[in-house]
């Protein structure tokens, strides 16, 4: 294998014993099994306290099964305790409490839940793969610098390994790499694999971590993420000692270890030689600094900025470190931004990135110390995709600013689809313009989440910085200089607001005013009530076309209003060119929401007072 895998262990042959009567066999419906079965649903891979030649021997059938007999008895393990597998659920990941010591926060990701979500995951694929039951199927396995990493990697490999999938780790890596282990073809890293799971929670505090999921064809979304859990919970509590025993036995035999992160680096570097006309060095004399928050980005500097010639001296928090002990990895964050600007500004340097901990989001700073984030980030994106896809629709979050819409419909020829929050909506949303024949090559969130038609609608924070890079290379190779000038010239007629705050506002749900609803309904109504309120008001107007919450302008500027996607919060954005307008704003909005009791209106009513 080149010595490209760091090791590899034989594949799994603890259940030939059962494959002699057929991995796959049918359920037996009668009574005296039923409760003794731990089910998945679609490919059941079941620990069971029933010989594998008596479920041999029934002939009941109604669903192919796996049986794997661990052991003649089949205790419950007294220690694992009660676990609401449902409210693991973010979106399209999953989040928990990992680690302990936080105060209020129990840790509810504990390894056998792990342990229950990977073999969920895996049965998941089976049925998603529809695979022949005589081929194994290979999932692989990357975390973050997360302090927790290593524990849940070991869990997520053992409930793998025990449906009978071998397991590849990678150890640390990033998020986009995941998904591209999916794609790539190349048997001396043993890709593709068929599904990825990477153990992260984003920018989230020390005591977090979750998981995200892959196959080819991309991220999973809700349903199937509410699909992986509620399997879970029915193998979570379906575990024995014998059988988490045997799991882990398996999984000594399944697993290999490749260090993947080199050929997804490889295929970065050899995007910007591309761009530049296969020049080997085209960063040459650039000074480009790199700030990983001690998160799993701190391969760009070394893996790919040098190879193509880069200065990275300055480069900072490159370490993973999962106690984040040097800021917020997180490209939305101010103490995050001030940190690489000022390294930028320190070593007098042409460009600085920072990705967040996982690597699918990223921002960037000028020589100037000018930030590229958020709206001024989406700009710069969509400056060079139309420059690239005249026309093409670009597809945002709905916290974008007008400015941004004037600037990518009147400056740049393009149009503006702002859509809802959450990057998986918004790529979504992208993908569903395309199909039905309008063309969109960008889909990006202000977060920072970025995702490309030609790059597999994938968000990843490291591919958006090779655009720039690209365009830092092929700038030079046509003889201009002036270093990050060319980017930042790029967006010289965005108009930007004076003000621009985001303020939460939080609904009590114990609170009497919500009358036994839920916290969601109570938004909605403080939404409707909002909208009715603006729709009356001559000096206000709704936007015309709108897909989240209440998006009204005035005053020269906007404000929105909207409710949380998980949290039990409506944020409210307001941009203006002015202090005073943006008060005005927040007057508007304070005036019909006032009346909510149980909707905590403080910080809006600090903001008007100041």
């Amino acid at each position: 294998m080149m010595g490209k895998i760091v090791q590899n262990l034989p594949s799994a042959q603890c259940c030939q014993q059962n494959r002699q009567f057929g991995s796959l066999y049918q359920r037996d419906q009668s009574a005296q099994y039923k409760n003794k079965l731990l089910l998945f649903q679609g490919r059941k891979l079941t620990w069971t306290g029933i010989s594998a030649m008596q479920l041999h021997n029934r002939s009941n059938i109604s669903q192919r099964v796996v049986y794997c007999n661990a052991s003649l008895s089949a205790t419950a393990v007294p220690s694992l305790g009660q676990v609401d597998f449902l409210k693991l659920q973010n979106g399209s990941d999953i989040r928990g409490v990992a680690v302990d010591g936080v105060a209020g926060e129990p840790v509810n990701l504990t390894e056998p839940v792990t342990q229950a979500i990977a073999a969920a995951f895996a049965a998941w694929l089976f049925d998603k793969k529809k695979a022949d039951s005589s081929k194994r199927l290979k999932i692989s396995i990357g975390h973050d610098s997360r302090i927790s990493a290593q524990k849940l990697q070991d869990a997520a490999s053992r409930g793998i390994a025990g449906a009978d999938f071998d397991v590849v780790q990678y150890g640390l890596a990033s998020t986009p790499a995941m998904f591209n282990s999916t794609l790539t073809k190349n048997e001396d890293f043993l890709c593709p694999v068929d599904g990825a799971i990477m153990i992260t929670a984003s920018h989230l505090p020390y005591n977090r971590n979750g998981f995200k999921f892959f196959t080819n064809a991309g991220g999973l979304g809700k349903t199937d993420i509410k699909d992986i859990l509620e399997r879970a919970a029915n193998i979570y509590n379906g575990f024995t000692p014998e059988s988490l025993k045997e799991a882990e036995k398996r999984a000594s035999f399944s697993i290999s270890k490749v260090d993947y992160m080199t050929v997804y680096a490889s295929d970065l570097v050899a995007a910007v030689r591309k761009a530049s006309g296969n020049i080997e060095k085209p960063l040459e004399g650039f000074h480009i600094i790199v700030d990983a928050g001690n998160g799993a980005g701190g391969f760009f500097a070394g893996n790919v900025l040098e190879p193509l010639g880069a200065i990275t001296s300055g480069s900072q928090f490159l370490e993973p470190d999962g106690l984040f002990p040097n800021h917020i990895p997180n490209p939305e964050d101010k103490e995050a931004m001030k940190a690489i600007t000022q390294a930028v500004l320190d070593n007098k340097a042409d460009l600085g990135i920072i990705f967040d901990t996982d690597v699918d989001r990223s921002a960037a700073v000028d020589s100037t110390g000018r930030e590229f984030n958020r709206n001024r980030l989406i700009a710069l994106m969509s400056a060079i995709v139309l420059e690239e896809n005249p026309g093409t629709t670009i597809v945002t979050d709905s916290v974008t600013s007008d400015g941004l819409t004037t600037f990518i419909e009147k400056k740049l020829g393009g149009k503006h689809h702002r859509f809802k929050r959450g990057y998986k909506n918004v790529i979504d949303e992208a993908i569903r313009l395309n199909s039905v024949g309008e063309e969109s090559h960008l889909a990006i969130e202000t977060s920072g989440h970025g995702a490309l038609k030609e790059n597999h609608w994938l968000d990843d924070g490291a591919y958006l910085m090779v655009k720039l890079l690209n365009k830092l290379a092929s700038a030079r190779a046509s003889g201009q200089t002036g270093g990050s000038k060319v980017l930042t010239d790029l967006v010289d007629e965005l108009q930007e607001p004076g003000v621009a705050v985001e303020l939460r506002l939080k609904i009590d749900q114990n609170h009497s005013d919500l009358k036994g609803g839920s916290f969601r309904e109570y938004g909605e109504a403080v939404l409707k009530h909002l909208d009715n309120k603006s729709e009356s008001d001559p000096k206000l107007q709704k936007a015309p076309v709108n897909y989240e919450g209440v998006r009204v302008s005035g005053y020269g500027g906007w404000f929105l209003l909207r409710l949380s996607l998980h949290d039990p919060v409506l944020p409210l954005n307001i941009e203006a060119q002015s202090n005073e307008d943006a008060v005005k704003l927040g007057l508007a909005v304070l005036s019909a929401v006032n009346e909510f009791s149980a909707l905590d209106v403080s910080a809006l009513v600090k903001f008007v007072q100041q």
